[in-house]
């Protein structure tokens, strides 16, 4: 399995993940935030299925984009995957004739551009190869993690999450896991924002990642660009052996 953080920075790209995406062996998308503008629109066709974590604009702001830049005038077009709220606010705050054309209308009566496809918690989806497992997570608003499984190894993608219990107890349970993809937003100075907005600071990454099951990689992501220094000092500060930063553009092999 090969995991990608896409970068968001055009004078950067490699340092700076102002927003997230993920991809997984390039077919398979893990949030939106910067997917529309990665590559070419022929390297984009070949990514099918895009799982959202959540609403939030930073994991959705370049679907559109993305849609756009795919459509054919064919029956095949790209599954996006989301719980029922997520989806909801896809259709009502970005394909709504306001912010955006609606795609989700426009496909009932010409070659789709889109096809919403709802997500229950920990029911299992099988797509290109991966078995992706929908976990809850604690965020501001309704947010999944995800186990992402192929015959031969198993990776997390946490989403934005403040502590959480559930997503360990899956961890532990799930045979072959390789690696956590865990964020670590702020730095230990904003403990408060970080309580307030559901995310984590490095003091708290450490102990989400004594919940985790031992010898596992865990790749410290979605931290906040202004604070990336503070936040990678606190993070090697921790004495974690199985840490590393993650790094855009790099692609993760597992």
């Amino acid at each position: 399995m090969k995991v990608q953080l896409l970068g968001s920075s055009v004078r950067n790209p490699a340092g700076h993940q102002y927003v997230s995406s993920f991809l997984i062996n390039n077919s398979v998308a893990i949030d939106a935030g910067s997917l529309g503008f990665h590559g070419t629109p022929r390297e984009q066709e070949f990514i099918r299925h895009i799982f959202l974590t959540h609403s939030h604009c930073d994991h959705t702001a370049s679907l559109p984009i993305f849609v756009e830049n795919v459509w054919r005038p064919s029956p095949e077009c790209p599954e996006v995957y989301g719980s029922p709220e997520t989806l909801d606010s896809v259709q009502r705050h970005i394909f709504n004739n306001v912010v955006w054309p609606d795609f989700i209308a426009l496909s009932q009566s010409m070659p789709p551009f889109l096809r919403l496809c709802p997500l229950q918690p920990e029911v299992e989806v099988r797509v290109d190869g991966l078995r992706i497992m929908p976990v809850p997570v604690d965020h501001l608003v309704p947010t999944f993690g995800y186990v992402i499984a192929d015959d031969r190894s198993a990776v997390i993608i946490a989403g934005d999450t403040g502590p959480t219990a559930r997503l360990w107890e899956v961890a532990r349970q799930t045979p072959d896991l390789r690696a956590v993809f865990l964020e670590a937003c702020f730095p230990n100075s904003l403990k408060r924002l970080a309580e307030a907005s559901c995310h984590l600071t490095p003091e708290m990454f450490g102990r989400e990642v004594g919940k985790m099951p031992s010898g596992i990689k865990v790749v410290a992501m979605h931290i906040k660009v202004r604070y990336r220094e503070e936040v990678i000092q606190e993070l090697n500060a921790l004495g974690l052996s199985n840490l590393e930063i993650g790094l855009c553009e790099k692609e993760y092999d597992f």
